[in-house]
């Protein structure tokens, strides 16, 4: 594996509509405060939550994820940063393979996928020109 490899594979990489708004690097140790406030949000959510109009009574660690990716999601829509990093931290952590977060909001609505098996590739833009110059024939 070679070293970019390997820092691809410790990344958490959340894009919204397109853009990569926060990369979480997973070799980074998080606080001792931090890690406890990440644990509250377990015992937190042992009790349940409402999710899609539902209560989820005993939430697996899936629906878990998709609870804390909506509410990430949501901190990012509010600019509350204090929110999104505990959120992302949640999901690197307890999601060791997550790879992405990926919202797209569209007409009041967010759709959210969590993708396990490719890290986020940014788009290279390609800049074309005409040959000859701006005015030259092709």
């Amino acid at each position: 594996m070679t070293n970019h490899e390997a820092d691809a594979g410790s990344m958490l990489t959340v894009v919204v509509n397109g853009e990569a708004l926060i990369e979480y690097d997973r070799r980074k140790p998080l606080a001792a405060h931090q890690r406890l406030y990440i644990d509250r949000m377990d015992r937190d959510m042992d009790n349940g939550f409402h999710q899609d109009g539902q209560h989820r009574a005993s939430p697996d660690p899936l629906a878990r994820a998709r609870f804390t990716a909506t509410s990430l999601v949501q901190a990012l829509e509010a600019g509350n940063d204090g929110l999104a990093a505990a959120t992302c931290a949640y999901l690197a952590l307890r999601l060791p393979g997550l790879k992405q977060v990926r919202a797209q909001t569209k007409q009041g609505q967010t759709h959210i996928d969590l993708v396990f098996d490719k890290p986020h590739v940014p788009a290279k833009t390609v800049q074309f020109t005409r040959p000859g110059g701006a005015n030259g024939l092709h």
